[in-house]
């Protein structure tokens, strides 16, 4: 019908032309600034990301670094996950963020990298909404995320970063419980490729602009918990750490590894111990938060290798400090003293410190420490 209509019109000699459509913007404004801003996020220096921010930024969109401004605040929160007193903080700066990329879009609906910082002002909130359990509110976000990567990519098919997010939902699409995947039904989104998802996250592992790191952190959790390869994620999280070697989390990640998917008690204590070295000489962010990690994940592998006093002496210095992070480090501090004192057959002692762990714990309990220490009480007959 269209193409008769321009039929008729060109033989009543009328000059027809199509509606201006913009031609497509392409590229990352200002990317190797832009880069070295999300590369102090993910290395925890935060402290610089201000000043970073203020130079990248004008050259750059100003949504850009409403995102990076998001972005930075969800790094905060996986230092101290369980810890909710920074989600106050997220949330407006998600809202804002998006706000401001949506208007973008509108305003600009041929510039790919509109649609590409949109995607990623609903990435770090799915993210956030998956930790706090949000799973359908996460789902609708992925599918915000899908639609924008696909229109940065039909706008620039060079944007090799926008391959990272529609890698990670054709990735999990597939591999997803069948809870998700009726989520994924009720929600209209199509399914998934496994297959094709890893492929589009290696391609930005070697070639993406920005996101590299944050494709080696994702990756290093699939390996973990879809592809059974420990051994390919214990490689990302240690190139992770020399390229940011003050960020504390990918250390930790390191000795959990060891400990959860590989049983080495004596490398998980290494690990450990190499956190609580850096910790203590100031080497990474938040040496505070970072020691007290240390010394409870050390503390669990030197009563296991029957290390007890060591590992007495290791909480003993958590309960000294009351250290305010991370979230409950003192009521698992006296948790873990009490099963270590009673592996030393120290009943009576240990009984106290469980006494300890109950009132420590508080009326927010996600580690459920209350309850384990009771059950444990209860185990010794009190």
């Amino acid at each position: 019908m269209f193409r008769g209509g321009v039929t008729v019109a060109c033989a009543l000699g009328i000059l027809v032309t199509p509606a201006a459509q913009p031609l497509p913007r392409r590229g990352l404004t200002a990317a190797s600034e832009i880069a070295r801003v999300y590369d102090a996020i993910v290395d925890a220096r935060f402290e610089e990301v201000p000043s970073l921010a203020a130079r990248a930024c004008g050259p750059a969109a100003p949504e850009a670094c409403r995102v990076l401004e998001e972005v930075g605040v969800w790094w905060r929160i996986q230092l101290d996950p369980i810890s909710t007193a920074r989600d106050a903080d997220f949330q407006a700066r998600a809202e804002a963020a998006i706000a401001a990329t949506v208007a973008w879009t509108a305003r600009e609906p041929a510039r790919a990298e509109a649609w590409f910082y949109l995607a990623g002002a609903y990435g770090a909130r799915a993210q956030w909404r998956v930790l706090r359990g949000e799973r359908f509110a996460a789902a609708r976000d992925g599918k915000r995320i899908k639609a924008a990567l696909e229109r940065a990519s039909a706008l620039d098919p060079q944007m090799t970063d926008a391959s990272f997010g529609l890698g990670l939902y054709h990735y999990y699409a597939d591999v997803a419980p069948t809870a998700f995947k009726m989520v994924r039904w009720l929600l209209l989104l199509p399914g998934g490729d496994r297959t094709r998802g890893l492929q589009e996250m290696l391609r930005v592992q070697r070639q993406g602009a920005l996101l590299r790191s944050e494709a080696d952190y994702q990756l290093h959790l699939i390996y973990l918990w879809y592809e059974k390869r420990p051994d390919l994620a214990l490689a990302l999280l240690r190139d992770l750490q020399t390229r940011h070697p003050r960020n504390p989390h990918f250390r930790q990640a390191i000795a959990e590894l060891h400990d959860v998917y590989l049983q080495d008690v004596k490398a998980s204590l290494a690990a450990w111990q190499e956190l609580l070295d850096a910790a203590r000489a100031g080497r990474v962010s938040e040496p505070g938060l970072a020691e007290s990690s240390a010394r409870l994940g050390a503390a669990l592998q030197l009563d296991r290798l029957g290390e007890t006093g060591a590992a007495v002496e290791q909480l003993r210095a958590v309960i000294a400090t009351r250290p305010a992070a991370p979230f409950g480090a003192l009521a698992r501090a006296h948790l873990q003293l009490g099963l270590a004192l009673e592996h030393a057959g120290r009943r009576a002692d240990a009984a106290t410190a469980y006494g300890d762990a109950i009132a420590a714990a508080g009326p927010r309990d996600p580690l459920r420490v209350a309850s384990r220490a009771r059950a444990a009480l209860h185990a010794m007959g009190q």
